[in-house]
């Protein structure tokens, strides 16, 4: 008998696969315990629609994150904060601070999550950020902090 996973099942395979079980193991255990749909042929028309959607979905993010990536290529964060004679920022510029100016100066809303930061900025001067902007997808954001 062939199902549809709905979660994950140890040995069988993961949710939203198509598997086949031994009608027993199906009628007593699978369908019961609403582990597993009969793959009929609407159950699997909707598997395939929704596989569809995932993949689309994810194509148009990939997109937009590659979109982003250009953009910050080109275009720098500025920051102003205080700092002492020789240099160095009193406190630090954290992930949450460039995430709020980015969306501020140029109109780019991330997460501060995002943010390769694992300091902060301590001093004055141009630093690049990493951003990871997607899965797979990084980007690197210049952040100049000037003094206030």
């Amino acid at each position: 008998m062939q199902v549809i996973l709905t979660q994950d099942v140890k040995g069988q395979g993961k949710k939203g696969q198509l598997v086949k079980v031994s009608d027993g193991y199906a009628r007593n255990y699978l369908l019961p315990k609403g582990l597993a749909t009969e793959a009929t042929k609407s159950n699997i028309n909707v598997l395939k629609g929704k596989k569809e959607s995932l993949e689309y979905k994810i194509k148009t993010e990939t997109e937009e994150a590659q979109q982003i990536v250009e953009k910050m290529k080109s275009i720098e964060v500025v920051i102003k904060a205080k700092a002492g004679s020789n240099g160095k920022l009193f406190g630090s510029v954290t992930s949450k601070d460039v995430a709020e100016a980015l969306t501020a100066q140029h109109h780019i809303k991330l997460d501060k999550k995002k943010f390769v930061m694992p300091d902060g900025i301590k001093t004055l001067g141009v630093t690049e950020v990493t951003v990871k902007v997607y899965t797979g997808i990084n980007g690197t954001l210049k952040v100049r902090v000037e003094e206030l």
